[in-house]
């Protein structure tokens, strides 16, 4: 009988600090992060002022969460990096149809014909569509320049890192020589 009661007694006081632990817990993820005194006169000027009339920097009401931002004045983020990140080329750019979506990085020579008009190339893109292109056709980021039997010259527009402009030749051969990235 005597360890029946010392058993009960047990389960209680285990359940009831059980209880008291997920009372605190609630507590201090609910708390708020100022320190008690503070909190108390906050709470103390916040009953004296009517709820609807108080109102934080942002405007908003006060028991709202609101981020912290600075304020710019004139200052750049010093986080912020010094050259662009955005290459051309991306996924991200809506290019148009046609020829003048090509991208000259991305273009793959597949042939060339010598017809009586002129040169004409065999090009594909990386979704494998394939288009017919003259000298002076005008591609998405360049021009095309010279077309020979075995590639085609490409005279490509971009920009550094800083945003200066380049012109630059770019030659695609139709068979890659060993070193060469077509």
């Amino acid at each position: 009988m005597k360890l029946a009661k010392t058993t009960t007694l047990l389960a209680v006081l285990l359940a009831a600090s059980f209880s008291l632990a997920a009372v605190a817990l609630a507590q201090t993820q609910s708390a708020p992060s100022t320190p008690p005194k503070k909190a108390a006169q906050k709470s103390k000027s916040k009953a004296a002022r009517p709820a609807a009339s108080v109102k934080s920097a942002a405007g908003q009401t006060p028991g709202a969460a609101s981020v912290a931002k600075p304020e710019s004045a004139g200052k750049r983020d010093p986080f912020e990096p010094l050259i662009n990140q955005h290459k051309d080329g991306g996924a991200a750019i809506h290019l148009p149809p046609g020829k003048a979506g090509l991208v000259v990085a991305t273009v793959h020579v597949d042939g060339t014909i010598h017809a009586a008009t002129g040169m004409i190339a065999i090009v594909s893109n990386p979704e494998q569509h394939v288009y017919f292109i003259r000298e002076g056709d005008r591609l998405y980021d360049g021009d095309v320049e010279k077309i020979g039997l075995d590639g085609v010259t490409f005279r490509e527009n971009s920009k550094d890192a800083f945003g200066k402009p380049i012109d630059r030749m770019v030659t695609k051969r139709i068979y890659a020589s060993a070193g060469e990235q077509q």
